[in-house]
């Protein structure tokens, strides 16, 4: 096991003492920390501890990259600094104190959608096979499909939507559970005022465009209806229906006596949520998901897509810095419940892909630099897979010029995929992966869109080293950095 006091010590010293530390902790590879003054913490220093792989800022958290043995680097500074005991929601709670109000409100919506990414990406994964099963007419089946042909994939493709439908279907459940255990309030409430959203007693909302008012069925009061329609898909509605019912949840604890609380707290949140659902949020909350989406369709539809799909594509890795990237998730799911499937995924997958490149690209101008590759290597590995925050703190960002060089080769590849139509059936799983998303007759596309991402990046990365362009950013870098290669 590999002895990190010294280590920590030095931490400790350069983050500006334990007076400096509000909170901290850790999570698969990084160290957490709320910091009192963060212009205190000397990155520079901090990156040149042996044990540390980098550094960076995201919402109002300063985050030191240690690697797998984060856990022991952890109790080793725990034990020096006195600082310990400290959950991860509250490091994110301290975090608000450094946050703007956008950056808290994405936030929220991050840790809304993070919860049932999971699930979403497994869907995405089902989504994609059983449309080689069912979709793709294969030539040594002479133009038949696989379930045409063979009752096992036919069932397994019958048995796959039943998970599929649970996904999609009835992501409100999700999302209004996700609410409810980010506000701290009653997580059984949520889900069941989720549950309500997609009852099978309701009409569903996949099939109110081809129903006639005259048969949508309603709940009859006597001098008023309401109609039953469901909400299956549906983000928005799900979302403005979950904080309703936490705020009034929050609300009624503090008026309603403990002694009856726990009798009239859940009646008098969840009866009114579920009403004002039906009537109100469920309604405004489709218009306006169908206004968002409708507008994002437009744009990837019109005559000046290819303009959107290169801005886009372009400026993804900046959002993914300040955290804006997060409302894509509810962009992405209102697109996929509207018009059956999401051009925004593959643009996100390119994204991934071409930071990596970059980051190929520094490891083979700065090859033979053991210490820069015990991040660059793994960095870029985990891009390929879909996970561009190392990359883009430990290495892009840090000299610039090839995260500059990702964006250009993101926004070219985001360009070609917008204006070929390349549509993913759901999220999944970035960087090479996400082709398994996409839907089946755009995989040629998409593959050269790949190839785009993964060149360009890399051919624009080294041109820029070699003729020196950003070298005011690099020379810099390289100033408090002599050991790295050329």
């Amino acid at each position: 096991m590999a002895d990190y006091k010294q280590d920590a010590k030095q931490l400790l010293q350069d983050i500006g003492g334990p007076e400096n530390i509000s909170a901290v902790s850790h999570c698969a590879t990084r160290m957490r920390f709320v910091l009192n003054d963060p212009a205190k913490a000397d990155s520079k220093k901090i990156e040149e501890i042996p044990a540390v792989k980098g550094t960076f800022t995201q919402a109002g958290q300063y985050q030191v990259i240690i690697g797998n043995d984060v856990a022991t680097f952890y109790n080793e500074f725990a034990k020096i600094s006195g600082k310990e005991g400290v959950s991860k929601d509250e490091v994110k709670a301290a975090s608000k104190q450094n946050q703007n109000p956008v950056q808290r409100a994405m936030s929220v919506l991050a840790e809304i959608f993070s919860p049932i990414i999971p699930a979403i990406v497994v869907g995405g994964l089902i989504l994609g096979f059983r449309n080689i099963l069912e979709a793709v007419p294969m030539g040594y089946l002479n133009g038949q499909t696989i379930v045409e042909v063979s009752q096992f994939w036919s069932g397994v493709n019958s048995f796959l939507w039943l998970i599929g439908e649970a996904i999609f279907h009835f992501l409100p459940v999700g999302i209004t559970w996700s609410i409810a255990k980010k506000m701290g309030t009653t997580q059984i409430l949520g889900i069941v005022l989720g549950i309500t959203l997609v009852s099978p007693q309701l009409l569903n909302a996949y099939s109110v465009a081809e129903t006639a008012a005259a048969d949508v069925p309603f709940w009859d009061f006597g001098f008023f209806q309401i109609d039953m329609i469901g909400y299956q898909a549906q983000v928005i509605p799900a979302m403005l229906a979950g904080f309703l019912l936490a705020y009034l949840e929050l609300w009624l604890r503090k008026v309603i006596p403990q002694a009856v609380s726990m009798i009239f707290v859940p009646f008098f949140a969840l009866v009114p949520t579920v009403l004002i659902a039906h009537t109100v949020l469920g309604p405004i909350g489709w218009i306006i998901g169908g206004w968002i989406s409708s507008l994002v369709y437009a744009g990837l539809g019109s005559s000046v897509n290819w303009l959107f799909g290169a801005l886009f594509g372009f400026l993804y890795s900046p959002l993914v810095i300040t955290g804006l990237h997060h409302m894509s998730n509810a962009i992405d799911l209102q697109l996929i419940a509207d018009f059956k499937g999401t051009n925004l995924w593959p643009m996100i997958a390119l994204s991934n892909i071409a930071q990596g490149s970059a980051v190929l690209a520094i490891i083979f101008l700065h090859r033979g630099d053991k210490k820069e590759e015990q991040v660059s290597i793994p960095a870029a590995i985990s891009c390929y897979l879909g996970v561009t925050e190392p990359a883009m703190f430990g290495i892009n960002i840090k000299y610039v010029y090839p995260f500059v060089a990702a964006m250009i080769g993101s926004g070219i590849a985001g360009m070609v995929s917008t204006i070929f139509n390349v549509t993913a059936n759901s999220i999944g799983v970035g960087g090479l992966p996400g082709i398994l998303s996409i839907q089946n007759q755009y995989w040629g596309v998409f593959l050269l869109c790949m190839v785009i991402a993964i060149v360009v990046p890399f051919v624009l990365t080294v041109v820029f080293r070699k003729y020196n362009i950003f070298n005011k950013s690099d020379q810099a870098i390289e100033a408090s950095q002599p050991e790295l290669g050329q």
